[in-house]
């Protein structure tokens, strides 16, 4: 990988943007609300036709919330939260291959999920490549430089 490709993915600073935690919030309220619809139609044998835009929406949300965070950097796929969505994508994934167990596979995405946003910080910031913790946000300020991250 070219030294600005890296800086690019990985910069020495995260970075932020105006109003992020709002963007955040609004986008993992859309996502719990359409996901919650969708999976409510599946338990319940709704139609397609009538689960379709519940589809789209929950997609939408989701990809701009890995967005989001891939945008503050790339680091994040390899950590224990990155991990997570990786594993939720997979099983979402196997649904689709196996249609008639789909209510279980959506119910573990949504355990994985529950589970996954309360970890503590020590998981949730594990680095599966460095096999340690590399940011603590409540020791880290937003904007700290990578050197003063625990690595």
């Amino acid at each position: 990988m070219s030294l600005r490709l890296g800086a690019i993915l990985f910069p020495p600073t995260p970075r932020r943007i105006p109003h992020e935690r709002w963007i955040n919030i609004a986008l993992r309220t859309a996502h719990l609300m359409t996901s919650s619809v969708l999976l409510g139609g599946h338990v319940f044998d709704v139609s397609a036709d009538r689960l379709i835009l519940w589809l789209y929406l929950t997609i939408a949300s989701g990809v701009g919330l890995v967005l989001l965070e891939l945008y503050t950097s790339c680091r994040w796929i390899y950590l224990g939260k990155g991990a997570m969505v990786i594993l939720k994508v997979a099983l979402l994934i196997a649904a689709a291959v196996w249609w008639d167990q789909r209510v279980v596979f959506l119910l573990l995405v949504v355990l994985i999920g529950s589970v996954g946003s309360h970890m503590p910080a020590r998981f949730r910031y594990y680095s599966l490549i460095h096999l340690q913790v590399i940011s603590d946000p409540v020791k880290v300020p937003i904007g700290a430089p990578v050197s003063t991250w625990r690595q």
